[in-house]
């Protein structure tokens, strides 16, 4: 063979493509590239012609890559044959070890560098060649030593020459081998970088959700207490009665929305803890229905219902639950076209519950049915659909169900041709049920109580809003328009309940709770936290500056109502007067 006759490169794989990538990327060398697709087929090859080296894939069918190299370098005549693993898993040191120890010199990931396989393969190209040419130096040294011992000074310089230019070869594709080193090294911290900024930027959203929930419940607040006051006020203009109907309804539309966006945030972050207890599944639903039903009627919806006789209880944060089943019809109402049908059924299956919500709406495409479930996956995207979301709803109700050891699934025949969601929930069994499985709600019917309340707000037009509700309730109201006045005023008039809010100038809500309880006569009013912050560690941080409670945003005045019902009856003291209780 001559000197600058070309070499054999035996490229092993099982998959035709990967060993297309090989030639296209070694084509450039000019060698001799012959191609295997098994261990046995490499073993033929290598058998009938000599190869300068062995490019080997480690995962092949029937024989591996490791058991193939140990056969190859067991043959005298090629156990010095260089090897290069391929391999599209992650090595280990052992698997590097186990691959050393069977023969291989090198390892290549996938997907391959084309300029470092290449680098590699003509590195030992190189070297196959030079140890070709020394055996051919060394044979004619032989035979030059048999006639002309004299010349033996002359060829052991030459032999010297050709090592040091060996070597010199050797370092430099030490030196590639190094850069190339550094580089995948500058790649890996580059993705360290990567996943901290994504870190990062995971948090910032969390913080943002969270500010602009508080943004726009502060503004959501008075509106609500508008709209209970013009409730409170006969109104004869039908038109007048519409328009609040209006607003109270796109009111809670936009109030749900900011609610859910925050419930995604939390779940994800593992936020929400559940308020488990055994629940009758009938009642679960009657409220989610309850809550669905103003839409249903605004859009001429027959539905229909049907809950099989007998208890079903379920393990459930009866809120949360409410609240996935609410979503799910509230799904079904919006995007099925006026005067639409849509069917809530219930069955039992062994030691499940399936609940299945059927409707005749725009259905699912097929392309968007495997991620329907996905977050801001939007059913119709149309800017002129009326009811078009945010994309978050179906997302948390699967979040919701997972937490309750339940699951959810989507079904379309296309679209126009409706949907049909099914629920399936694990059943209380009834040796864990205590009592009936029912939780008690009764309730004792009482009187209202005439309470002396403090509200304090930055915002005029809810400051003043809640106050003029609470004194067409029949209680003596104190405003106040930030944190100094409103810790004068508690002084000053010794309310029963003080309504703070959080973000007021001069001294926040936090300081003024503080101060009041660090009074005296501080001790027995009831705190109450008013803000647009709703997250667990708001929650902990009003608790820990002395509020006995926290309502978020738009204030809920039928939980204000049950809170202020829960207190006390003032009693007077001794000299006549108001006493008032802790």
């Amino acid at each position: 063979m001559g000197a600058n006759e070309k070499v054999n490169i035996l490229l092993v794989d099982d998959q035709p493509a990967r060993l297309l990538t090989y030639q296209s990327v070694l084509s450039e060398l000019g060698q001799n590239l012959i191609c295997a697709h098994s261990g046995l087929e490499a073993l033929d090859k290598l058998m009938r012609e000599e190869f300068a080296v062995v490019l080997l894939d480690v995962s092949m069918p029937g024989m591996d890559g490791f058991e193939a190299a140990r056969l190859i370098h067991e043959h005298p005549r090629f156990e010095k044959t260089p090897i290069i693993f391929v391999t599209g898993v992650h090595v280990t040191e052992l698997d590097r070890l186990k691959g050393y120890k069977a023969g291989a010199v090198d390892y290549v990931s996938i997907p391959v560098v084309p300029e470092i396989l290449r680098s590699k393969v003509a590195v030992l190209v190189e070297l196959y060649c030079k140890r070709r040419e020394l055996r051919e130096l060394n044979r004619t040294l032989a035979q030059a030593n048999e006639r002309l011992a004299e010349a033996n000074t002359t060829l052991q310089a030459e032999k010297t020459r050709e090592l040091k230019d060996l070597n010199a070869t050797l370092q430099r594709a030490n030196a590639e081998l190094e850069l190339a080193n550094r580089s995948l090294q500058s790649e890996v911290a580059e993705r360290a970088r990567a996943e901290q900024a994504l870190k990062e930027a995971d948090r910032h959203k969390d913080e943002f959700l969270a500010m602009l929930a508080h943004e726009l419940r502060n503004p959501l607040a008075p509106i609500r207490s508008a709209v209970h006051l013009m409730r409170m006020k006969p109104v004869t203009d039908p038109q007048l009665s519409w328009s609040r109907d209006v607003i109270e309804r796109q009111l809670s539309h936009l109030t749900r929305l900011v609610d859910d966006l925050l419930d995604v945030a939390r779940i994800t972050r593992g936020k929400i803890n559940l308020s488990r207890e055994p629940t009758e599944l009938a009642a679960l639903i009657a409220r989610a229905v309850e809550t669905v039903q103003p839409l249903i009627q605004e859009r001429g919806h027959q539905f229909t219902c049907e809950v099989p006789d007998g208890t079903l209880t379920v393990d459930a944060d009866p809120l949360r639950l409410t609240q996935a089943f609410g979503n799910v019809l509230g799904n079904a109402a919006k995007y099925t076209e006026r005067g639409g049908h849509i069917n809530l059924g219930v069955c039992r299956q062994g030691a499940e519950v399936e609940i299945r919500v059927r409707d005749n709406g725009i259905g699912i495409p097929a392309e968007v049915l495997p991620r329907i479930f996905d977050l801001f996956t939007q059913l119709d995207g149309r800017s002129d659909h009326p009811h078009s979301g945010l994309g978050i709803g179906l997302a948390l109700v699967r979040r919701l169900l997972q937490m309750h050891g339940g699951t959810i699934t989507a079904h379309s025949e296309g679209a126009g041709l409706g949907s049909e969601f099914v629920i399936r929930l694990p059943l209380l069994l009834e040796a864990t049920q205590s009592g009936d499985g029912r939780a008690s709600t009764a309730t004792e019917d009482a009187p209202p109580v005439r309470r002396r309340i403090l509200v304090a707000d930055d915002n005029a037009d809810a400051l003043q809003t809640l106050a003029t509700v609470l004194e067409l309730g029949g209680h003596e109201v104190f405003s106040a328009s930030n944190g100094s006045l409103a810790l004068e005023s508690a002084e000053r008039h010794l309310p029963e309940v003080a309504l703070l809010d959080i973000g007021m100038p001069l001294l926040d809500g936090y300081e003024v709770a503080r101060r009041i309880r660090a009074q005296a006569w501080g001790r027995r009013i009831t705190l109450v936290a008013l803000t647009g912050w709703g997250q667990d560690s708001d929650r902990r941080r009003s608790q820990e500056a002395g509020f006995d409670s926290h309502l978020v945003k738009p204030l809920d005045l039928a939980k204000l109502t049950q809170l202020l019902s829960r207190l006390p009856a003032p009693e007077a003291d001794e000299a006549g007067g108001r006493k008032l209780n802790a």
